[in-house]
C-alpha cells in the first residue's frame, strides 16, 4: 500500500515538473521562469526524497542538499540578472 502511494506521489510530482517547465519555456515574464526554475529544484529535491525513502537508504541526503544549494545560487543569479542585467559586478577604481 506504501509502495503504491509513494508511486502515485512520484507520478504527480513529475507532472508538476511537466508544468512547470511549459511555464520556463512560455511564461509571460523573466520572473515567473524563475520561480518554475525554482519550483523544478523544489520537486526534484521531493522526488529525490520519496525514492530515497523507496529504497530505504540514507545515501540520497547529499543529493538533496546539493539540489537545494544550487537551486538557490541559481534563483540568485537570475534574480539579479533581472534587477542589475548583470550576475557578476566587477567595480572599477576610476
Amino acid at each position: 500500500m506504501l509502495d503504491m502511494m509513494l508511486l502515485a506521489s512520484l507520478v504527480i510530482i513529475a507532472l508538476a515538473i511537466l508544468g512547470c517547465l511549459y511555464r520556463v519555456l512560455k511564461g509571460p515574464s523573466m520572473s515567473d521562469r524563475i520561480i518554475a526554475l525554482d519550483m523544478i529544484g523544489v520537486n526534484l529535491i521531493a522526488m529525490v526524497a520519496i525514492i530515497s525513502i523507496m529504497l530505504n537508504t540514507q545515501a540520497f541526503l547529499e543529493i538533496i542538499l546539493l539540489i537545494g544549494i544550487l537551486a538557490f545560487l541559481g534563483t540568485i543569479a537570475f534574480s539579479k540578472y533581472i534587477e542589475r542585467g548583470v550576475v557578476i559586478e566587477h567595480e572599477r577604481d576610476d
